[in-house]
């Protein structure tokens, strides 16, 4: 049984409304941690940076307005299905990411053939994998730091 989906999409990096450029972005779901989804952004010149947050959260970006914190996803055209905008945020300073969202919606879909959404609960041995989660997540901010 594979433990993972990945997928690499293009997303544009807006830096301002006069200025963005295109960037690839990795995909990640892990069995080890069902529900959570992982970016990394490859950025021209930096190491790259991976934000882990709710896979729930990015199914519901991609039709409408979701998250109210660090991560907040939404269509950039409320009336269309064609590309999803991506704030991500830490203090007061933010990035924003735009992507196409039927590359998305094909990696979600991949992630729901691995662990149809609402079953992660049933994974055996789920709670040891939270703990190996938290702990990665607690290293990758303490390298960051």
């Amino acid at each position: 049984m594979r433990e993972s989906v990945q997928a690499e999409v293009m997303m544009s990096f807006l830096v301002s409304e006069e200025l963005s450029f295109r960037i690839p972005v990795e995909l990640r779901y892990e069995l080890g941690d069902p529900y959570a989804v992982r970016l990394t952004f490859h950025l021209p010149g930096d190491a790259p940076v991976t934000w882990a947050f709710g896979r729930e959260l990015l199914i519901d970006g991609v039709s409408g307005p979701s998250g109210d914190g660090d991560v907040r996803i939404t269509p950039a055209e409320p009336e269309t299905a064609g590309d999803v905008l991506i704030r991500l945020q830490v203090g007061t300073d933010h990035a924003l990411f735009r992507s196409g969202a039927a590359p998305l919606v094909a990696f979600l879909d991949r992630t729901d053939r691995l662990v149809p959404l609402g079953q992660e609960g049933a994974l055996a041995d789920f709670d040891a994998h939270l703990d190996e989660a938290l702990d990665r997540i607690l290293a990758e901010e303490q390298s960051a730091g």
